[in-house]
């Protein structure tokens, strides 16, 4: 095997190990942003399969509309009780002030949607001591768990 490919299996396998933690064990509310009423976006059929498993879902949306019967909120800083996990359905060049606010109200993770990747945003997040997952989705990787 070589170097590069032991790096590689070892990368994948810390991944994988961030992605269980972030979705067994950091905590079951997450601050979802983009999440809206819309049924079409991808955002609102993640938040029922985070319901489905447990998870408190918390809309932020400039429309604060209340989804999935959680009232929404505008910002990350307007939520008025702790957010364990900030799920980002934003574009990659938002989501790194999105990963930024997550750190500053005390998420513990932030998970960037597939498609969202902002590998400075990524180096900042973790550096904070925060878990950080980029380019995944959730409703994918909780059924897997079982």
């Amino acid at each position: 095997m070589s170097v590069d490919t032991a790096t590689t299996e070892a990368t994948e396998r810390s991944e994988e190990a961030t992605v269980r933690r972030i979705l067994t064990g950091t905590g079951d509310t997450w601050a979802i942003v983009g999440l809206s009423s819309n049924r079409a976006r991808a955002a609102y059929g993640v938040a029922a399969v985070l319901q489905r498993f447990g998870k408190r879902i918390v809309p932020v949306h400039p429309k604060t509309e209340t989804v999935h019967g959680e009232p929404g909120y505008a910002s990350l800083a307007d939520i008025p009780f702790p957010v364990d996990v900030v799920d980002v359905f934003v574009n990659s060049d938002l989501a790194g002030a999105v990963a930024d606010e997550a750190r500053e109200i005390g998420a513990k993770a932030v998970w960037f949607q597939l498609g969202v990747v902002d590998e400075a945003a990524y180096a900042r997040t973790t550096d904070a001591g925060l878990d950080m997952v980029m380019d995944r989705c959730p409703a994918i990787e909780i059924p897997r768990l079982g």
